[in-house]
């Protein structure tokens, strides 16, 4: 069927009423339960508690602070560039998703800023024209759902060319060889070898300023000097002019790589003669003590500055570009070098936060697949009546029962990998999406390992930036994609048509929108 047909025949089914399309585009994703509560103590409280009182406090998950009940960070929507500040639940407490969702339903948001909780005014502002000024951009704001606390949050997700940047002369942070400390709860499974994904002080200049200009949480598995033992990803200190995993410019075989889903990253530095370097798994247990010992000679004493860098090394991003990725949930730079027995008690509090993975693909539940791509916002990936091809077509709330069928999808085990998934039609019972020849199909299981292959798909952050983007389990390379209005599985590039590698980013994401029935 040619794409100017299906698009009158599938527009005579249902007046598009891009509004309301719009509306679900992003509400429904996770459900979660329970009331919002206050955190009794925080990572800053228990900080000032131990005598290192925080002088930056950023997070897009939660309060830092029992007490805070202010902004966390600012979104800003594509559709009209209005900026809306997301907060708490309440005070103390978890941030509210829902008012993102809200505010971003229908279009793409990005977080423009990352408010510093302590009223420093270490804001953390992303470094790209009408931020900070430079060529970075700043990071989707939807890419990354999680549970905190049985709450849904969103993540800080960057990619290379993301990157934020705060400096206040009157803000606090340690300069010259004062002591330090710092903590982010960061993701050891989105991470790169491209410099440099850093969290802490950093030069004011945007400058390689020399050896102790910057004193700051590396987590990646950039290996600077050589050498490494593991694959990474390893907690680092960025001193400027060097990755260090110990106290000089040899590996420290101490060093551990940090790979769960969620970890926590600590350095502190008392500015003359020592730091120190820890990682955890930020879900449970205690800190590894993965360096205690002296400053690398020729880095001491160090020569701090003052402004504060997340997701890029010091010496970017005015005239260049961030290369590292990796995911910030929450941090902080306290003044003093804290205990150990505080290090132990942030440790702890993170770990009972209850940070969660959560995806919209929860088995047995229902889910509509909605494009990405500027042209098609409106339209759901759903399988035609009048033939076994996958399409994509607009569905509003006034179309046809039959129509908002055709574009539910019942989650399933993957057939091929249970780590994956598998999509049956909501009103086709037994029939399955899956590719043959490269094209998107409905068709019954037939039972065989062929079918299951090509049937079971792996939910990946959106190649977009933006959604999910679901990959085949049976051809890595290839994701679900629209094209001519026809679902594909594609490569970025290749020798078919649907392959070109216009748009692909875009075709290949997928918003997991509210099921249609």
């Amino acid at each position: 069927m040619v794409p100017e047909l299906l698009i009158f025949r599938k527009l005579g089914r249902g007046v598009v009423v891009c509004l309301a399309a719009m509306a679900l585009a992003l509400t429904g994703l996770v459900a979660f339960t329970g009331a919002s509560q206050a955190a009794a103590q925080a990572p800053c409280d228990i900080y000032a508690a131990g005598g290192t009182p925080c002088v930056a406090a950023h997070s897009t998950t939660r309060a830092l602070f029992a007490s805070y009940n202010g902004p966390l960070y600012q979104v800003q929507r594509a559709s009209d560039n209005t900026l809306q500040n997301i907060g708490v639940l309440s005070a103390g407490g978890i941030a509210n998703a829902a008012a993102q969702d809200s505010f971003c339903a229908g279009t793409t948001c990005t977080i423009t800023r990352v408010y510093d909780q302590t009223g420093g005014g270490n804001t953390l502002v992303y470094q790209g024209p009408g931020g900070t000024g430079g060529a970075d951009t700043a990071a989707t704001a939807t890419t990354e759902a999680i549970g905190v606390g049985g709450q849904k949050a969103y993540a800080l997700y960057i990619n290379p060319g993301n990157s934020y940047f705060a400096y206040n002369s009157a803000g606090g942070v340690p300069t010259g060889s004062s002591p330090e400390g710092e903590y982010m709860v960061t993701s050891g499974t989105h991470v790169n070898n491209g410099c440099c994904f850093d969290y802490g002080n950093t030069e004011i200049d945007h400058k390689a300023d020399g050896n102790g200009a910057m004193d700051a949480i590396n987590f990646s598995t950039e290996c600077w000097f050589g050498g490494c033992s593991g694959t990474g990803p390893w907690v680092q200190a960025d001193l400027e002019n060097g990755l260090f995993a110990g106290g000089s410019k040899t590996w420290n075989p101490n060093q551990v790589s940090q790979t769960s889903r969620f970890v926590t990253a600590m350095l502190k530095n008392n500015g003359t003669t020592q730091m120190a370097l820890k990682g955890a798994n930020a879900q449970s247990g205690s800190l590894t003590q993965l360096y205690n010992g002296a400053l690398p000679s020729g880095w001491n004493p160090m020569h701090k500055q003052g402004a504060i860098i997340l997701g890029s090394g010091g010496d970017c991003c005015q005239t260049n570009h961030n290369s590292s990725a990796g995911t910030f949930y929450e941090g902080a730079m306290v003044k003093g070098y804290p205990s150990d027995a505080t290090d132990a008690a942030v440790q702890a509090n993170v770990a009972a936060a209850g940070y969660s993975t959560t995806t919209p693909f929860t088995l047995g539940a229902k889910v509509s697949l909605q494009a990405t791509t500027s042209c098609c916002t409106g339209d759901y990936l759903q399988h035609d009546p009048s033939d076994d091809k996958v399409v994509i077509a607009p569905v509003t709330s006034s179309s046809p029962t039959t129509d908002k069928g055709d574009a539910t999808w019942i989650v399933r085990a993957g057939l091929a990998n249970s780590n994956c998934v598998s999509f049956e039609s909501a009103n086709a019972a037994g029939k399955y999406l899956r590719h043959y020849a490269f094209q998107l199909h409905l068709q019954p299981n037939d039972g065989t390992s062929q079918f299951a292959a090509d049937a079971t798909f792996c939910p990946k952050p959106g190649n977009s930036g933006t959604g999910y983007s679901l990959q085949s389990f049976n051809y890595p390379a290839r994701y679900i994609r629209h094209y001519r209005f026809t679902g594909y599985i594609a490569s970025n590039g290749g020798t078919n048509t649907w392959d070109t590698t216009a748009s692909w980013a875009q075709d290949t994401s997928w918003l997991a929108a509210a099921p249609w029935s």
